[in-house]
């Protein structure tokens, strides 16, 4: 087992992007046990620099939270988005998976191919399965790079509404009458209005 341990740390650190425990299974020798190995190896780097960590279906090695800040100047990459963005994004990923017209039923307005194109640009969303219903509308849904991006194990993990209030994510809805209407769609001046929001997708 130590020397499974060792592969298995050894895959981790060369890759990239997290890797499914099929995926070890398959580069280890046969009959290796990659999930039992990363049971261990998790351990050992419990209160380490890096960290064995669940992405999804997936695993990796990461910094530590609480050392990120050390890792700043060389991860730094200004990603703004548009709060139409924001909140698409959000919408998706609290109720994945869910279809263009039921995001446009939350949001109160249109969503504009651009907003959803981005999105999937950025790899944080891809297309769910199509629902059984008229029209077999496509879905979506948020991927591994956007856990993998918030440091999340799976989309359960996402804060509450407590949370976001407190960390300024949730405004006080507008009055009752300025809401927008379906149709009004993304407005490219409202969106650059809301800048100061975007900062909260930023790497």
């Amino acid at each position: 087992m130590a020397e499974q341990e060792r592969m298995v740390e050894a895959i981790l650190f060369a890759t990239s992007e997290p890797v499914t425990v099929k995926d070890l299974n398959d580069r280890m020798p046969h009959g290796s046990d990659a999930a039992e190995a990363l049971i261990y190896l998790r351990k050992r780097y419990e209160g380490r620099g890096v960290t064995v960590v669940k992405v999804g279906d997936a695993w990796a090695i990461r910094t530590a939270p609480d050392l990120g800040f050390l890792m700043q100047k060389e991860t730094v990459e200004t990603r703004k988005l548009s709060r139409a963005a924001i909140e698409t994004l959000a919408i998706i990923a609290y109720h994945q998976p869910v279809t263009r017209a039921e995001i446009e039923e939350i949001r109160g307005v249109s969503v504009s191919r651009g907003t959803v194109d981005q999105l999937l640009e950025m790899e944080w969303i891809r297309f769910g399965r199509r629902r059984m219903t008229p029209g077999r509308p496509v879905t979506f849904v948020v991927t591994q790079d956007f856990l993998d991006h918030f440091g999340l194990e799976s989309a359960r993990d996402l804060p509450g509404l407590k949370e976001l209030r407190a960390a300024g994510l949730l405004e006080n809805r507008p009055p009752p009458g300025t809401v927008p209407q379906m149709g009004d769609g993304d407005v490219d001046a409202e969106e650059q209005a809301a800048e100061g929001q975007s900062e909260l997708f930023e790497d």
